[in-house]
């Protein structure tokens, strides 16, 4: 199934266009913003390859939903939601653009893809893995239920924080 659009109060999500591919290069290759994405920020060249990945890949061969993030018709991040290797099932990825931050779009989004998670996807579990110092995703995380399950160590001695929250009604 084609990636979808969804709508939440304040944003728009849907499936990337090639005229973004400046905006999401700008995205991921902010210091700020990638510095938990990852392995960091990307190259300009990295970031403009990986754009044509969603298309030449994701988008073609059905793969997983990746999402352009729009606030007042403007770019303001990017969304997916995926089967990932460090989890048993469905993770969401998520990030916001600088001047999104603070506003309480994060959390809008994701509650955005947990909802399409269980709605769409028929998920009983969706998963998260954030950086133990990335405190402001793990506080946003945290108000929508996720809850620690256990933690990676990486190559490089930083940990990654593996959340889950289970579909409402659902035992955890």
């Amino acid at each position: 199934m084609p990636t979808p659009t969804l709508h939440t109060d304040r944003l728009l999500l849907e499936p990337y266009q090639s005229d973004d591919a400046e905006d999401f290069v700008t995205l991921f290759t902010d210091p700020e913003v990638g510095r938990f994405m990852g392995d960091g920020p990307l190259t300009a060249e990295e970031a403009g390859a990986l754009f044509g990945r969603v298309f030449s890949k994701v988008y073609a061969a059905d793969l997983f939903d990746v999402w352009a993030v729009r606030h007042d018709g403007r770019y303001v991040g990017h969304a997916e939601i995926k089967r990932t290797d460090q989890v048993a099932g469905h993770e969401i990825i998520y990030a916001l653009a600088k001047p999104a931050w603070g506003g309480g779009l994060g959390t809008e989004l994701a509650r955005a893809l947990v909802r399409y998670g269980f709605d769409t996807l028929d998920l009983s579990r969706v998963y998260a893995t954030v950086a133990d110092a990335n405190h402001a995703s793990l506080a946003l995380l945290g108000k929508l239920g996720f809850a620690h399950e256990r933690d990676i160590v990486e190559d490089d001695g930083s940990v990654t924080r593996v959340l889950a929250v289970d579909r409402p009604g659902l035992a955890s």
